[in-house]
């Protein structure tokens, strides 16, 4: 009988680890394609749940240790202390929405003739109060002159409403998420120490440290400031009847993620107010636009311990990258995922010669 020799048993062996990598990459690319639906979801509750971390165990200290009855009871307050003010401006940004879309798309949108006091405000006044004019006096001649930009306008602002109210759905389930990570999380903390230094060997202990931080910097430091002062403009706006007031909280909030300052959106509101209302009223609202523009001098020596160290760009695209990946719910986890990962490469490129990373972690 003839023995196998070396290079047949190395096709065989070869051929076998071949199939063996094969199954393996079968079953893990079949899990993605299972959990693809829900990753924003589950990485949006993990990143609550890193957010509001310490204030848990302090709950939890309190409670005698009942881990489970503690997340229940963050999941439930997170819910009703978020969700509700969300949920207001959010039904009016849909109705805004939903209306104006279907009333441009169809060409039945009606404005009313423009007061004479927008011709006084500066550098856009005369310009805004012709083309308001010529689209209250005839909607049809104003249409035939911007045709495209209309029904482009319309169509996303179906679609932003339509977003919108699933966004809202999104974040409910994100919430219970975040309780159930919260409920295990010395689990979890202990598997993602072992995942990072299979990947990183010795660095993998600092590196889920900046990866903590960096999280709770930016989703604390930065996106929840941002849904603070979208909320505060939102009520505002929706005190003094200012038409669209959701939709323009939340452009507001979309700036505020972007660290610029929501003054940039609540100026032309001000001069809106000023035309439209009372004088007391217009110069409360203007007050308040202020506050709200400069809250997060306040709330960020309040909220984090010194600014989130990753740059505005970076918070911008992950921002807007997510929103359009992954809806609403992608504005928030977007701009969290692309900041952490440039903490990351930051921190690999800082590598010193005895191999060890730079972790400057944020104070809380």
């Amino acid at each position: 009988m003839n023995k196998p020799n070396k290079s047949d048993e190395a096709v065989t062996q070869a051929i076998e680890i071949s199939i063996r990598l094969g199954l393996i990459f079968l079953i893990v690319g079949w899990c993605l394609m299972i959990l693809t639906p829900f990753v924003s979801l589950i990485v949006w509750g993990a990143i609550i749940a890193i957010a509001i971390y310490t204030p848990f165990l302090a709950l939890t200290e309190k409670m005698g240790g009942q881990k489970k009855l503690a997340a229940t009871l963050f999941s439930l307050g997170g819910i009703a202390l978020i969700l509700t003010p969300v949920i207001f401006l959010a039904a009016s940004m849909v109705e805004s929405a939903t209306s104006l879309g279907t009333q441009i798309a169809d060409g039945t949108l009606k404005l009313p003739v423009p007061p004479e006091d927008v011709r006084s405000w500066p550098l856009i006044g005369e310009k805004v109060y012709g083309l308001w004019h010529l689209a209250s006096a005839n909607l049809i001649a104003f249409a035939q002159k911007f045709p495209e930009q209309i029904a482009t306008i319309g169509v996303k602002l179906l679609g932003l409403a339509a977003g919108v109210s699933g966004g809202i759905l999104q974040f409910f389930i994100s919430m219970l998420i975040a309780g159930a990570f919260l409920s295990s999380a010395d689990t979890m903390g202990a598997a993602l120490q072992r995942l990072f230094i299979r990947l990183a060997g010795e660095r993998g202990a600092q590196l889920v440290n900046l990866s903590t931080a960096t999280v709770r910097s930016v989703a604390v430091g930065v996106l929840g400031i941002a849904v603070i002062q979208g909320i505060l403009a939102g009520i505002g706006m929706m005190l003094a009847d200012v038409p669209a007031a959701g939709l323009i909280a939340f452009v507001v909030l979309v700036f505020a993620i972007a660290q610029l300052p929501p003054i940039l959106i609540l100026i032309p509101v001000i001069f809106y107010v000023f035309s439209a209302s009372s004088t007391i009223v217009a110069v409360i609202f203007m007050i308040w636009a202020l506050l709200v523009s400069m809250s997060d001098m306040v709330l960020k020596p309040m909220l984090l311990g010194r600014g989130v160290d990753a740059p505005m760009l970076v918070i911008l695209l992950g921002a807007i990258g997510g929103m359009i990946t992954s809806g609403i719910v992608g504005l928030f986890t977007g701009a969290v995922i692309l900041a952490l990962g440039y903490k990351l490469l930051q921190a690999w490129m800082q590598v010193g010669d005895a191999g060890e990373v730079e972790v400057v972690a944020e104070q809380e």
